[in-house]
C-alpha cells in the first residue's frame, strides 16, 4: 500500500513559487522647441527672454506645457555672471509661478551654471525650492566655429516637499547631446536630444525622450 500511496502523492499538482515581474520604468517621447532673445543693455547687463513648447505625449504628466522666462544676467568678473528672474509655467493640469537666482561660470569650451529656484503651483499650499547644477562643453568643428558639438549634464535636486510626490534629494538627471549652427554673428539655432531621468520612490524610474530644437537671437 506504501507505493500505491507514495506515486499518488508525486502526481499531485506541485504549487509553483511565483515569480514577479520586474516592473518596468515608464517611458515616453516628447518634442520641445524654444526661442530665446537676449539684449546687451551694457557691457557687463544682459536680460534674456526664453520662450519654450513642450508637446509630451505622456498625458499623466501634465500634457502639453509652455513656459515663459525672463532672466536678467550681471557681470561681476571675467567669465563670472550673477543673475535671476522669473518665470510662468502652463500645462494641462497645474500652472507655476517660479523665481530663481543664478552664477555662471565660463572657462574655454567649459560653462557651468547653479540655478535655485523657487517654485508656486496652483495646487500646493507651500512653495518647492530646487537647486539645479549643469555643466555644459561646446566644442567648435570648424575653423569658423560655425559648427559645434554641444553636450551637457544637469541634475535637479528638491530641497523640500512641496507636493507628496516630490522626492527630496536628487530628482532628476538630465543628459543633452546634438549640434550648434550659427546662421550669423547674432542668430544660432541648435537640435539636441535630451534624456530625462525622474527618480522616484517605491517604483521604477521614468524616462522621456527629448528632441529639441531651440533658436537663439542676440541683439
Amino acid at each position: 500500500m506504501r507505493f500505491p500511496i507514495l506515486l499518488a502523492a508525486l502526481a499531485l499538482p506541485m504549487p509553483l513559487p511565483i515569480i514577479a515581474a520586474p516592473a518596468r520604468a515608464a517611458e515616453d517621447t516628447q518634442l520641445w522647441v524654444s526661442e530665446a532673445l537676449t539684449f546687451k543693455a551694457d557691457d557687463n547687463d544682459s536680460v534674456t527672454l526664453d520662450f519654450s513648447q513642450r508637446a509630451r505625449s505622456d498625458g499623466g504628466s501634465g500634457g502639453e506645457q509652455a513656459l515663459n522666462r525672463v532672466t536678467w544676467d550681471h557681470r561681476v568678473a571675467p567669465g563670472v555672471q550673477i543673475g535671476g528672474g522669473f518665470a510662468y509655467l502652463k500645462s494641462e493640469v497645474d500652472q507655476e509661478m517660479r523665481f530663481h537666482q543664478q552664477l555662471t561660470v565660463s572657462q574655454g569650451i567649459f560653462q557651468s551654471r547653479t540655478r535655485l529656484e523657487q517654485r508656486f503651483f496652483d495646487n500646493a499650499d507651500e512653495p518647492g525650492w530646487r537647486l539645479r547644477e549643469r555643466v555644459q562643453a561646446t566644442v567648435p568643428l570648424d575653423a569658423n566655429k560655425r559648427w559645434a558639438l554641444v553636450g551637457a549634464t544637469e541634475l535637479f535636486f528638491h530641497l523640500n516637499r512641496a507636493k507628496p510626490s516630490d522626492r527630496t534629494g536628487l530628482a532628476v538627471m538630465r543628459l543633452q547631446g546634438g549640434l550648434r549652427h550659427s546662421l550669423s554673428k547674432s542668430v544660432d539655432v541648435q537640435l539636441l536630444y535630451m534624456r530625462q531621468q525622474t527618480f522616484r520612490d517605491n517604483e521604477p524610474d521614468s524616462f522621456n525622450h527629448v528632441p529639441w530644437l531651440s533658436l537663439n537671437w542676440r541683439i
